[in-house]
């Protein structure tokens, strides 16, 4: 089973989910403020943070900011938790590297089947090999580890998965719905923006090999059939 943290200021709910969580076999930490909630992330390393948004001290998008750009904490699975149900709130919690997004109020059993759905795709050992090269790009999938150019870049687990799943599935369109709910993992109830945004920041990281993804307008995108196909952008 799962270490899971549970960042969450409010009390009712953090024993909900503590409960509902130990009732399936995961180990539990919690913490009422981003402050304690990081200080827990940085000595437990969880496997899954539920984040609220709303905590009282700093915000939850900071937080996630910070597991982000924490080396060994960057691929923590994240679901965040919050009242705020805007698509632009769900836009920017995908564009900060959340794995998914709850609003409350939240059916328990369905939160407790999207952290299932998350901790088992993260568990899945990749079908096509840990290591691939394509032109300039080279890719180690369990280090979760990108190069170009022999310089390594400095993806997010989402972008890295983003990758991955446009490099397996090559020459091959992905819509905008398909990869939300294949690298998010979500239905696609929100507009695809967030698809799109993330693959710009993709290409830009990935600079002399940002052709390799190509644009098919008014579809979606997909991965070059070889280092020297010219993409549509």
């Amino acid at each position: 089973m799962a270490k899971v943290l549970i960042i969450e200021d409010e009390p009712d709910i953090r024993q909900v989910l503590e409960f509902n969580l130990t009732d399936k076999g995961h180990r539990t930490q919690v913490a009422g403020t981003a402050a304690e909630g990081l200080r827990l992330a940085r000595e437990r390393k969880p496997d899954l943070v539920l984040l609220d948004l709303m905590l009282p001290d700093v915000s939850g998008t900071e937080v996630c900011k910070a597991l982000r750009a924490d080396k060994e904490l960057r691929d923590v699975k994240i679901i965040m938790i919050t009242a705020k149900g805007e698509e632009i709130d769900r836009v920017v919690g995908f564009e900060l590297g959340a794995d998914d997004y709850v609003v409350k109020p939240f059916s328990v059993r369905e939160l407790m089947l999207r952290v299932d759905a998350i901790l088992r795709r993260a568990g899945e050992k990749p079908q096509t090999g840990d290591f691939f090269e394509f032109g300039r790009l080279r890719v180690d999938r369990e280090a979760h580890r990108v190069w170009v150019d022999g310089v390594e870049l400095e993806l997010t687990a989402l972008e890295f998965k983003l990758l991955v799943t446009l490099h397996d599935r090559k020459n091959r369109v992905q819509t905008r719905a398909a990869l939300l709910n294949d690298v998010w993992g979500i239905e696609a109830d929100i507009t695809t923006r967030t698809v799109d945004t993330h693959v710009k920041r993709l290409r830009e990281k990935l600079g002399a090999a940002c052709d390799y993804i190509e644009t098919v307008r008014g579809v979606g995108y997909r991965f070059a059939e070889s280092p020297d196909a010219e993409g549509t952008a």
